[in-house]
């Protein structure tokens, strides 16, 4: 699905991104691991076109030339939601169809679907986020990603600020969320806990580069080099 030929990002003089070279699988889910600063969260939003960045994007095969055109087709959801708190839950997942000129019925048919597929009510959707628990606000932003039926979900530690219970609870729902809907998925995280539970391809990065990348499995059987076996016994041992 996506093709990155030397994306690269810098501000200001300092580099936020390596060159990097990397293909995305349709289907496929992708977990971007590492340290604070490691440009993970960099490299997520040049797949939504939301940091400038050199190289070439490619999507299906087209350079992507006009963000605009494309970012309906892709869904994001970051840390505790980003959800505008002056609008309901309810306004903030409809915002986009709404703007993308949707009929009420095809809106109203599409709301419970997804309310249904994340565990929401019509009560629950009413409210305001700040009238909302974090994992119900996590909920929300998960249904306005998917809203339009987007190709690729892009999500920037969507679990991290949650409690130990309501993140684990939120992440088994999210995982079979992945796996009934057969999309593509790219995650941040810093968690290996998180990465391993998720499955698919793990990319560790550090200072803005790749340093390995396979199953979290094999990172952790042969790691290449001493940063990564430190990244990953730290890990473990939380």
């Amino acid at each position: 699905m996506y093709q990155l030929d030397a994306v690269h990002v810098s501000f200001g003089g300092v580099e936020a991104l390596a060159p990097t070279s990397l293909s995305i699988a349709k289907g496929e889910t992708l977990v971007l691991l590492g340290p604070s600063g490691s440009g993970k969260s960099t490299l997520l939003r040049c797949l939504i076109g939301l940091s400038p960045y050199d190289g070439t994007i490619r999507l299906d095969g087209a350079p992507v030339r006009d963000w605009r055109a494309v970012r309906r087709r892709l869904g994001y959801v970051i840390q505790e939601g980003g959800l505008f708190p002056h609008l309901s839950a309810r306004g903030n997942v409809v915002l986009a169809a709404r703007e993308f000129g949707w009929e009420t019925s095809r809106i109203e048919a599409r709301v419970m679907e997804l309310a249904q597929l994340v565990g929401l009510d019509d009560e629950q959707l009413a409210r305001f986020p700040a009238q909302l628990s974090g994992g119900q606000r996590q909920r929300v932003a998960m249904m306005r990603a998917l809203m339009l039926g987007p190709d690729a979900l892009l999500l920037d530690e969507p679990l991290s600020a949650l409690d130990p219970v309501t993140r684990l609870r939120l992440a088994g729902e999210l995982r079979d969320i992945f796996a009934r809907l057969g999309m593509t998925v790219v995650m941040v995280t810093h968690s290996l806990r998180e990465a391993r539970f998720f499955g698919g391809r793990a990319i560790l990065m550090r200072d803005g580069r790749i340093v390995q990348q396979g199953p979290v499995a094999e990172l952790e059987s042969a790691p290449a080099d001493e940063f990564v076996a430190e990244f990953l016994a730290a890990e473990s041992a939380l």
